[in-house]
């Protein structure tokens, strides 16, 4: 033994009180003259670890509201167990934590998706589970290529029309079985529904019910329909002509009804009100 000194441990609260447990540990050191320490403190299995001021029950705990509640929530949780921690720290701890060995799905989900702009990424997802596996920064048929051969065992692969993709499924796994999840499938259905609605576009009134001759169309009900818009431009037009002169210039008229130089001109030009109304553009069919 080269010396001892004294640790101080956190455990979980004991009846609403804070537990803390004072241990003597020694320090041994080592002849071995290919040792490379010198000197190295002993730990007491189940109760200590290197570097840790909580016990594996209290770490795990901690771990375990981090992983569930994050940090803000993670933290409330704790000072409410006695555990007097920031959510700094319960952030560190989940970041501490390892990830778990993913196996190699069965069926896999590839997909991109936007960052911002035209920067795209990849995510992989097993479409058994619906977790996510892999991410990944652009859209390389040789990253997805080299994903599936360190990941052998892949049997359906789930993707979009990509080309990039299907080279690099090819690439990595030959004998996986390339099929469309069913939101691509719909995706792909209407777009064809809409570019065969778009080139018939012609046959569709034809295909429609016959309409009645003895109805007017809508727009010449428009053009009969009396509206506050259409009053209003007959009001100005028959005023700006009152007082055209030629020798008058388009300033004065303005000065003189209040109007815009640009409103006066509109209407002067004008032969008739009808053409200084507003015409509404027609809807473009969906």
């Amino acid at each position: 033994m080269h010396s001892w000194y004294s640790r101080t441990l956190a455990d979980v609260a004991v009846g609403g009180r804070p537990v803390l447990i004072d241990l003597m540990v020694r320090r041994l050191f080592c002849d071995g003259p290919s040792c490379g320490r010198r000197t190295f403190a002993e730990q007491v299995e189940g109760l200590t670890a290197r570097y840790q001021r909580r016990n594996p029950l209290l770490q795990h705990l901690v771990e375990m509201a981090g992983v569930l509640l994050a940090g803000r929530g993670g933290a409330r949780l704790l000072h409410i167990l006695r555990v007097p921690l920031s959510r700094t720290s319960v952030l560190f701890q989940l970041m501490r934590l390892q990830l778990p060995s993913v196996a190699t799905p069965r069926v896999l989900g590839v997909d991109d998706f936007a960052l911002y702009a035209d920067v795209y990424g990849t995510l992989l997802v097993d479409a058994d589970t619906r977790l996510p596996i892999e991410l990944w920064a652009g859209r390389d048929a040789e990253q997805l290529a080299a994903w599936l051969r360190t990941h052998p065992g892949v049997e359906v692969v789930c993707r979009d029309g990509s080309l990039v993709y299907r080279q690099g499924i090819i690439d990595g796994a030959p004998d996986a079985v390339q099929v469309s999840d069913r939101f691509h499938l719909w995706q792909g259905l209407s777009k064809c529904v809409s570019y065969v609605a778009a080139a018939h576009r012609g046959c569709l009134s034809a295909a429609g019910p016959e309409s009645h001759t003895s109805s007017p169309p809508s727009a010449e009900r428009s053009e009969a329909a009396d509206t506050p818009a259409r009053r209003h431009a007959k009001r100005l037009f028959e005023a700006v002509h009152a007082v055209s002169d030629p020798s008058r210039s388009l300033s004065a008229i303005a000065r003189d009804l209040g109007l815009n130089r640009r409103t006066v001109a509109k209407y002067a030009r004008a032969t008739s009100w009808q053409e200084c109304l507003r015409r509404t553009p027609p809807r473009r069919s969906t």
